[in-house]
């Protein structure tokens, strides 16, 4: 698993450099003065690519995951790893080449598929930590033969809270559609997605804790 997991962070580690250097080329040509709100239009052939090569982003992360993992579950959270570490790392590779951001409530076009994604830089950095937290546990329980057991219903509020985390990235993508400024962010939504996730995941570590302190006593 260790070794495994090392090739995976690696990956995701160089793989965020490639982004954000395709990032601070695309800023020195379209922000020379540095970026900000509101957004600078793009010709449809540039942003055509660039959600081509979002595309492919995706596509190559789901790639070194399903090499990663033995099983379905184990692709699920390796994939769930390697986007946590590519994001986070990211925003590392451009504070080291740009001194960005600013601050963590800098605000940053997140994503473009399929409508662009806004919000500040803060916010996915929460969601890819918490990503990679919890993928690393599952991840160790199963390599243990302990499977955590996620009801429909869990599964149902996971769902929903990521739902909602998402809505809080794309309900004002059309400011950046219009190249206008964005209202305010939606910090109640992203809060109560995450906290439905929380709950989620504090269930099953609860139901795991339970489990096995019966087949402590049972033994």
């Amino acid at each position: 698993m260790k070794q495994r997991l090392s090739w995976l962070v690696l990956y995701a580690v160089t793989m965020a450099y490639l982004e954000s250097a395709v990032v601070v080329y695309l800023r020195a040509i379209y922000y020379p003065n540095g970026f900000a709100f509101p957004l600078v239009a793009m010709p449809s052939r540039m942003m055509a690519i660039e959600i081509g090569r979002e595309a492919a982003t995706l596509l190559m992360l789901l790639a070194t995951a399903a090499l990663a993992g033995r099983d379905r579950w184990e692709r699920f959270l390796a994939f769930n790893i390697a986007f946590g570490v590519w994001d986070v790392f990211y925003y590392v590779w451009l504070w080291v080449f740009l001194r960005w951001p600013p601050s963590l409530l800098t605000w940053d076009l997140l994503f473009l598929i399929p409508v662009p994604w806004l919000g500040p830089v803060l916010a996915p950095l929460i969601v890819s930590v918490a990503l990679i937290a919890t993928s690393l546990w599952l991840w160790r329980l199963h390599e243990r033969g302990e499977r955590v057991h996620f009801s429909a219903w869990h599964w149902a509020f996971a769902i929903a809270g990521g739902g909602l985390v998402f809505l809080s990235f794309m309900i004002d993508f059309q400011s950046a559609v219009d190249l206008r400024m964005p209202a305010p962010f939606r910090w109640d939504l992203f809060s109560a997605g995450v906290a439905m996730a929380f709950v989620v995941v504090v269930r099953a570590a609860a139901q795991q804790s339970a489990l096995r302190r019966g087949l402590d006593e049972w033994g």
